[in-house]
């Protein structure tokens, strides 16, 4: 019994932590990670945690999301909202191109969110399973590689509390900024082109 839950800790410790990833924005996935690590739970048992509350979140959002799209087609106001969202997804998927294969789906389930990877393979004709496996895909991708940064900075800090704190910080300034990064790209390549031209 011992070998079957090690690992694991106990059932308290895991159902913590599982809570903590099921916090779609914010910081839930650092403080799950440090919570998991003080509580000796593995990194397979949090991958296996933080699948599973993606599987919590598509059962919750995938109705939620229907509803809209329904309101939508019976309602004025819900479908000025449904089409003001299609028009910001527009603007989102932009920058991955014209023809969103399931790369580039799993590419916007990893750099923006797993709804918003979801909604836009909804857009592309994908049906729940497949398009909850491609946003999926792409969440836990971005699940894994905050994890281990997490994992490595509360090494180098020893401290969960900061740990969290700078991981979440993180995660909403770096996006940001390689947006504006990019922005900037593209804005200084047309001006050279246009001088070409």
């Amino acid at each position: 019994m011992a070998a079957l839950t090690a690992g694991f800790g106990s059932i308290k410790n895991v159902w913590e932590v599982f809570l903590l990833f099921l916090i779609p924005i914010g910081g839930g996935i650092p403080g799950g990670v440090v919570l998991a690590r003080s509580r000796n739970i593995t990194w397979p048992v949090m991958l296996l945690l933080y699948f599973l509350s993606d599987l919590v979140l598509a059962c919750v959002f995938e109705p939620l999301m229907l509803a809209v799209i329904a309101a939508g087609a019976k309602s004025p106001r819900w479908a000025r909202f449904h089409e003001a969202f299609r028009q910001s997804m527009a603007k989102t998927i932009l920058q991955y191109g014209s023809n969103l294969g399931p790369l580039a789906l799993i590419l916007i389930a990893f750099g923006v969110d797993p709804m918003t990877g979801r909604a836009v393979a909804k857009s592309s004709g994908h049906g729940f399973v497949t398009g909850w496996m491609l946003a999926i895909t792409g969440d836990m991708f971005y699940f894994t590689m905050l994890m281990v940064s997490t994992i490595w900075l509360n090494n180098a800090l020893g401290d969960g509390f900061w740990t969290t704190l700078v991981m979440t910080l993180l995660m909403f300034v770096v996006p940001g900024l390689l947006r504006q990064a990019r922005q900037a790209w593209r804005f200084r390549r047309n001006k050279s082109q246009s001088r070409r031209s």
